[in-house]
This record gives C-alpha cells, sequence and structure tokens, in this order.
C-alpha cells in the first residue's frame, strides 16, 4: 500500500462525538487539550512530598521511598523544606503542641498544595485519642486530601494513596470535584 492509498484510507476515519472540523484536525495527528488539563497532568506526575514523621507511620513512608518501592517511579521525590513541596504527608499522632508547627508549615507551602493523612493516628487520633494532648484527627488543623488507613499503613498502601492524589490532581485540573 503506497501512501496515497494510505491516505484516503485515512480520510474516511470518522470520529464519534466530533464536528467535521474536529474530524479533520484529528485526522492530521494534531492532539488538542487545554493548558489547565496539560498543567494537571505535570502537577500530578512531578509530587514532591513534605515528610511530617511522627511515629510508626514515617517507618514505612521511609520504606516507601526506598529501593523496594522506590517512589521516584512515580515523579515523587521527597523534600525537607516547605517551600520545595506540594504535597505534606502527615504520619503519626499530632498532639495540640505540635499543631501550630504543623499549621506554619502547610502555610509555607507554595500553592497549590495538597494533604496525604497517613495512618489512624493523623486521621483520628488512633490509640491515644482520648488523651489530653492529642488532635483528634489532623484535619481539624489543614484541610485533608487523601486519607491512607492502617496502624501504620503497608507502604503499597500509601503509594495507594498517593495514585488516588495524583487522580485527584488529573480530575481538577478538568474541572470535576473530588472528594476526600
Amino acid at each position: 500500500m503506497d501512501l496515497t492509498a494510505a491516505a484516503k484510507n485515512l480520510s474516511v476515519i470518522q470520529y464519534e462525538g466530533f464536528t467535521p472540523e474536529e474530524n479533520e484536525i484529528l485526522r492530521r495527528g494534531v492532539i488538542v487539550n487545554s493548558l489547565e488539563t496539560i498543567k494537571g497532568w505535570a502537577r500530578s506526575n512531578s509530587l514532591w512530598p513534605l515528610t511530617f514523621g511522627l511515629a510508626c507511620c514515617a517507618i514505612e513512608m521511609m520504606g516507601t521511598g526506598a529501593a523496594n518501592y522506590d517512589l521516584d517511579r512515580f515523579g515523587i521525590i521527597f523534600r525537607a523544606s516547605p517551600r520545595q513541596s506540594d504535597v505534606m504527608i502527615v504520619a503519626g499522632t499530632v498532639t495540640k503542641k505540635m499543631a501550630p508547627l504543623l499549621r506554619r508549615l502547610y502555610d509555607q507551602m507554595a500553592e497549590p498544595k495538597w494533604v496525604v493523612s497517613m495512618g489512624v493516628c493523623a486521621t483520628a487520633g488512633g490509640p491515644y485519642v482520648n488523651s489530653y494532648s492529642v488532635v483528634k484527627g489532623v484535619d481539624q488543623i489543614v484541610p485533608v486530601d487523601v486519607y491512607v488507613p492502617g496502624c501504620p499503613p503497608s507502604p503499597p498502601a500509601l503509594i495507594y494513596g498517593l495514585n488516588l492524589l495524583q487522580e485527584k490532581i488529573r480530575l481538577e485540573a478538568r474541572g470535576k470535584k473530588v472528594q476526600a
């Protein structure tokens, strides 16, 4: 089959749900997308989490970044500075004494920013929920986007939570609202 025959076959292809003008653009091999969708895709594939490890969940978070699970393949690179981070992973029990520091670090992060609550202690206070000094969920201090359950959550559970966050970022870039 020569190129002219291939071009004739290509010219009869009609994509459903598109106008004739849009079909012509698609036949020429041009992909049309909004800038917001592309920005959402780029943001979701280059997450830089701020590690806020407070208890045993932090050990599992460190294991997630190690060679066995390798978060780098998802474009997730841990950062030590809030000014370089766009995701805060709160891993462990948050005390009332630590709460203002957590809020200050969150405020220092650049927009857009997201929060992952890792483990039952960060999510609801864990076994220390009735203590006078424990915050009963990090969502009382900062808005949480994804909750990762477990005591402590396994590295695959954290990876799944981060994948959910990536999907949430992509959907919000398209203008769709997503619940935590």
